[in-house]
């Protein structure tokens, strides 16, 4: 049963082999192949409040507040404002939550914010690297915005080949690229010494960007009204000049600054709209997840995270709110539209806002920078995407992940190359969002609906090709399967919509026409019955595929149970056979208790085993299954799959099988009992026999439509031990004809070709075997059932079964023969398994019936169905 040839076999309990691995799936390698040191040093202020804000403020503060105000309007302004700020609350709300809920490591939003370790490896994976994207492109904005600064004050004037004081920079677009270049460089030198002297100077540049607020501020109180004179040139000759004023606080200016007056951008020559300012404007909010990026360095990073993060949006979002309504109350919009540096025309002192933009653009560039490698450094310590990222792992004694800074060079380089900041503020704005981090299901709904909708507001090519990224990289790490100790957002979903479906699943409308076999395999010893586990799997037809087995034991005199430590080695092993079933294991004093247990509890609603099959009982000695896979005995000994269960300890699990004078602890009685409760409980029963000769299915043996007999299925749809009780249309014979039907529609045997054998005796004469033929033919005809039919004469057979008028040794042997005559050599056959005795003491004589019936046949599948299976009715 357990065993396909052998009753089941009782093996001890093993324990687990192992320690469990450390929850990142890896570890961090140093260049020196030592352990590195302790780099959490930063507290709540440096390590969280100081990136975030520099992050918030960089280039947006200083050069696209005037440029958001001047196309969109104050109202319009205080509306993207609001709503920029309201969709990063609703992440906020996840990082508070997250960060709270047990232990915070390295690598940032991507361990932080449940991308995944609360989305799993799948969704995890993906999204963190979209959101390492996103730092990346994050990153070349603040690069070119500053260069765009440093040019405003030392770059040459368009068309000009002379210098006029420290106008000195020669402006063009590779000029703009190599300048890029260079910043970066030096950003790149910074990160690679590390994050703590990032930390340590961003205090002294959060210094320097306060007094630069603060000029800003107090500038309308100190200079007076006047008016500009601004030139720009379009293409090589075409120069435009505009005469915008400056008039300090106005109540006129602020009425013409409320509504929106969208315009072409100077800098692009393209048409501005509600989408594209927002673009621009929300690029300044991707700064939120500053903190959390440097998680890795924090002290104490549970409580430093939601604290910094909200104190410092808070403080952005005042700050922002102020100059909105200080812009718009003094400055005409053709000076917002047309001068980006507008905070440092009208400054008391020009140079304090200069300074300031230098300062906070080289702060957040850094920060995207060290943010980006730590994210990358965290998704090649979680060995989702193999190879390609295996070398981004690797740290410095300090802790440095400098591998994953040069990645993240090198990528920032790649983007400098589109030359304007206007041009990747989309493309950054867009990455972010399909990052939103679930929190509750309100919170999730309302920022999923939000991001999704600004999103394709901002730019719907942009949005189609990251969400496209997005379910590509999803597939890319579902079929990789990577397997984590984290868990999987993914099966709390499956589990959601499993459960829905079950309650649907209702058992009172099952109807014969939807019937598929839903199967119980008891197995006892998998070394010897592989390839009847395999063989179940292509005859469930899509239905339900159990492993049963039964420990003997009590649990009243055990410390515990010994069964529940062997799911692992049982699921490895449907891992490793490639089917598709579950396990289910029970303690049970005897087999046939244990059966009868699995019998009524497995499964769920309409999901319940209507089939049992049993391994043959007799004294075969099967060939070990463990030693002829390649699978099994050429597979990789040294890993395991992340479950605690490797090769070896697969195999010392299972037991070698037993030889044929090993002591049976499965009586012939207690065999034929299971077989009857079964019956009685309603269930179909299947005996297998030589299913050890079929050959693995990993050497890839598929059964054509070929003239040789071994690439058939013959059915022998009559009780060949009743010749008299010849029936082709009872209950079991048709269940027999659909089962060997299902198995013809499997990937496996869908080319071999389906043979019934009618058995007919010539006293009916010609035209009665005719009339047999074309009666069973048309039932097939109705069935749909594409077969051959074969007539066997077996006067000779019958004769003898009717002069006995008993199953004797001699009509046995003559059956035996005969079904060797026609199926010796047929992949498989399905043969009627006869109704067992009532009588125990009829078990043995039973069981010798069927060994002499089987006996040197081949695989062979005893069938006896109890489930009306057939309908010729619509």
């Amino acid at each position: 049963m357990a065993n396909e040839h052998s009753p089941l076999l009782v093996h001890g309990v093993y324990s687990m082999i192992g320690d469990a691995e450390d929850s990142r799936g890896g570890s961090a390698v140093t260049e020196e192949g030592s352990p590195k040191s302790n780099p959490r040093k930063l507290n709540t202020f440096f390590g969280v409040m100081v990136p975030t804000i520099l992050s918030m403020f960089s280039i947006v503060l200083f050069l696209r507040t005037g440029f958001v105000v001047g196309h969109a309007g104050l109202l319009h302004g205080l509306l993207m404002l609001g709503v920029a700020y309201f969709i990063i609350s609703l992440t906020i709300l996840s990082i508070c939550a997250i960060s709270t809920n047990g232990a915070v490591e390295g690598g940032g939003a991507y361990f932080l914010v449940m991308i995944s370790r609360s989305l799993g490896p799948e969704f995890g994976g993906s999204i963190g690297l979209m959101f390492y994207l996103a730092k990346v492109c994050a990153c070349g904005v603040y690069v070119l915005g500053l260069v765009e600064a440093i040019l405003d004050v030392f770059g040459k004037d368009p068309g000009s080949t002379v210098s006029q004081g420290l106008r000195v920079l020669p402006q063009g677009y590779w000029y703009t690229v190599l300048y890029s270049s260079v910043v970066l460089l030096l950003c790149l030198v910074v990160c690679l010494v590390g994050a703590h002297i990032y930390a340590k100077a961003s205090f002294i540049i959060l210094l320097v960007v306060t007094v630069s607020l603060i000029s800003i501020i107090i500038s309308p109180l100190i200079v007076s009204s006047q008016r500009f004179n601004i030139t720009h040139t379009y293409g090589n000759n075409h120069s435009v000049t505009v005469n915008p004023s400056y008039t300090g606080f106005n109540g006129t200016t602020l009425k013409n600054n409320l509504g929106p007056r969208y315009s072409l951008d100077y800098s692009t020559n393209t048409m501005m709209s509600f989408a594209t300012v927002f673009a621009v404007m929300f690029t300044s909010c991707t700064g939120i997840m500053a903190g959390a990026n440097m998680s890795g360095e924090l002290k104490n990073p549970s409580e430093a995270i939601p604290k910094g993060t909200i104190i410092a949006v808070a403080y952005t979002f005042t700050v922002y709110l102020l100059l909105f309504l200080l812009l718009s109350s003094t400055c005409d919009r053709l000076l917002l539209i047309n001068d980006y540096a507008v905070f440092q025309r009208v400054n008391v002192w020009p140079p304090f806002v200069t300074i300031g933009v230098y300062c906070a653009s080289l702060s957040a560039a850094m920060c995207s920078m060290i943010g980006a490698s730590r994210i990358l450094h965290a998704l090649a310590l979680d060995q989702l995407f193999g190879l390609p990222l295996a070398p981004a792992a690797v740290t410095s004694r300090s802790g440095n992940p400098w591998v994953s800074v040069l990645y993240t060079w090198g990528l920032v380089q790649c983007t400098l190359f589109a030359g304007q900041l206007n041009v990747i503020a989309g493309i950054v704005t867009v990455f972010y969002l399909p990052t939103f981090q679930f929190f509750s299901w309100h919170t999730c709904l309302l920022g999923i609906v939000s991001c999704v909708v600004m999103m394709f507001v901002i730019n719907p090519v942009y949005s189609s090709a990251s969400i496209v990224l997005l379910l590509l990289l999803l597939l890319i790490l579902h079929y990789r399967s990577p397997t984590s100790s984290w868990g999987y957002i993914s099966q709390a979903l499956i589990f959601h919509q499993v459960r829905k479906y079950l309650l649907m699943l209702d058992s009172r409308k099952d109807h014969v026409k939807f019937w598929r076999p839903q199967v119980l395999l008891m197995v006892a010893n998998p070394r010897s019955s592989s390839q009847l586990i395999c063989f179940v799997n292509q005859l469930k037809k899509g239905g339900l595929f159990v492993l049963g087995h039964v420990q003997i034991g009590d649990l009243d005199v055990l410390p515990a149970d010994p069964v529940q430590p062997q799911y692992n080695f049982w699921l490895s092993l449907v891992d490793k056979l490639g089917v598709k079933a579950f396990v289910d294991l029970t303690l049970s004093p005897s087999v046939r208790q244990g059966t009868q247990h699995l019998l009524r509890i497995t499964g769920l609603g309409g999901m319940k085993p209507n089939t049992l099959v049993l391994g043959f009982y007799d004294n075969c000695y099967p060939e070990d299954y463990f030693l002829q896979d390649p699978v099994f005995c050429e597979g990789d000994r040294g890993e395991g799959d992340n479950f605690g269960v490797d090769l070896p300890s697969l195999q010392a699990h299972f037991p070698p099988v037993r030889h044929a004078e090993s002591p049976r602890t499965l009586q012939a009685e207690e065999y034929v009992s299971i077989i009857l409760d079964a019956i009685k409980m309603g269930k179909n029963v299947c005996l297998a026999r030589y299913f050890f000769q079929l050959p693995p299915e990993s050497k890839g043996v598929k059964y054509t439509r070929g003239n040789d007999s071994a690439d058939t299925i013959d059915v022998w749809p009559t009780n060949l031990l009743s010749p008299g009780s010849a029936s082709y249309a009872d209950v079991c014979s048709l269940f027999l004809l659909q089962m060997a039907c299902v198995l013809n529609m499997a990937s496996r045997w869908r080319r071999a070709r389906l043979r019934i054998f009618v058995c007919v005796e010539s006293e009916s004469g010609d035209q009665g075997w005719l009339a047999k033929e074309e009666q069973f033919r048309e039932l097939l005809g109705k069935l749909r059932i594409r077969a051959s039919i074969k007539i066997v004469a077996w006067d000779n057979v019958a004769r003898m079964f009717r002069e006995q008028n008993s199953v004797s040794e001699d009509f046995l042997c003559a059956v035996n023969a005969l079904l060797r005559e026609h199926s010796s050599t047929a992949a498989v056959r399905f043969l009627y398994l006869p109704h067992p005795p009532s009588s125990s003491d009829l078990s043995q004589q039973y069981l010798s019936q069927l060994d002499a019936l089987t006996r040197d046949l081949g695989p062979a599948l005893l069938i006896h169905g109890v489930t009306p299976v057939t309908c010729t009715e619509l």
